[in-house]
């Protein structure tokens, strides 16, 4: 495993009302965080939130293309975008402490937090089509260019890891700066991770090695 130290490349926030950040997706154009009963889009290049989405938002959030995801509770809801509506809902893996969430290969992979695990979803049902085990907390999941990445926040340490998808083996660690947690990650695709900062109410853009 390689190890090296994440460098930060910019934050934002805290944000006005914004107690914790939870899941983290990108649309390509705004990067979406979840407060637990707001989703709001932030412009990583301004630092601006121009739109907000009344919906229960506790956990990992992802996009598709086309639609938003987004856990809450027990259930993962898939909404429009542009009118904030809830389309469709499929129940959330057993086990519970659901926390990342993304989007890849036409599935969703949801991350649970203390079973170490991420799980491929049926987007259309919600059944599990298989499970990755890991060897520490999962806080958020991403895909970028056929590596799949999380996020860890376990004993006031937080990094982001780069693991086999078929084995779990971790191949690569950048290590976030002390006091730093990572509760939600997404990959942009052009060198860069976005991270919820937890209950610093801030979002991170981190450089992609």
């Amino acid at each position: 495993m390689t190890r090296s130290t994440a460098e930060i490349l910019r934050e934002y926030g805290p944000f006005p009302g914004v107690e914790n950040v939870h899941g983290v997706t990108f649309d390509g154009q705004h990067v979406w965080f979840a407060t637990g009963d707001t989703l709001n889009a932030l412009d990583p290049a301004s630092g601006e939130t121009p739109r907000k989405l009344e919906i229960a938002a506790q956990a990992g959030t992802a996009f598709d293309g086309r639609h938003l995801f987004q856990i809450a509770d027990d259930r993962i809801q898939r909404i429009d975008p542009d009118s904030g509506r809830v389309l469709a809902t499929i129940p959330a893996p057993p086990g519970g402490g659901h926390s990342g969430l993304a989007w890849a290969e036409g599935a969703l992979w949801v991350g649970q937090y203390r079973e170490r695990k991420i799980r491929q979803l049926d987007p259309d049902t919600g059944a599990v089509l298989r499970t990755i085990e890991t060897n520490r907390f999962v806080t958020g999941v991403t895909w970028v260019d056929g590596e799949l990445w999380h996020g860890t926040w376990e004993d006031d340490a937080s990094d982001l890891r780069r693991i086999d998808p078929d084995t779990g083996e971790v191949l690569e660690s950048l290590e976030m700066p002390p006091g730093m947690g990572v509760s939600g990650l997404e990959a942009d695709g052009n060198g860069r991770f976005f991270c919820g900062g937890g209950g610093s109410g801030k979002v991170r853009a981190v450089r992609h090695p």
